[in-house]
């Protein structure tokens, strides 16, 4: 896959985070997956937005059903400590 190399400015704090997790020699990769990740995520959202455009809302019953079935990250560890 071709590369093409850019500037950036970044919030300060972020990216010593990133740095602290991946190293400065990781952080392009780091951040080609974040944007790749984000992208997909966009696209997704614009499906469910046409989705719910020509079929309606999501009913909240299901919408429920399908949080328990798959949390967010750090959900189930929340649920699990309060219970």
């Amino acid at each position: 896959m071709r590369t093409e190399k850019v500037s950036l400015t970044l919030e300060e704090e972020l990216l010593a985070e990133a740095r602290e997790v991946v190293g400065s020699r990781g952080l392009s990769s780091y951040v080609n997956r974040a944007l790749r990740q984000q992208l997909q995520h966009d696209r997704l959202a614009g499906l469910l937005a046409e989705l719910e455009q020509e079929n309606g809302p999501i009913e909240a019953e299901v919408m429920e059903e399908v949080r328990r079935a798959w949390p967010a990250p750090g959900e189930k560890a929340a649920r699990r400590r309060s219970a």
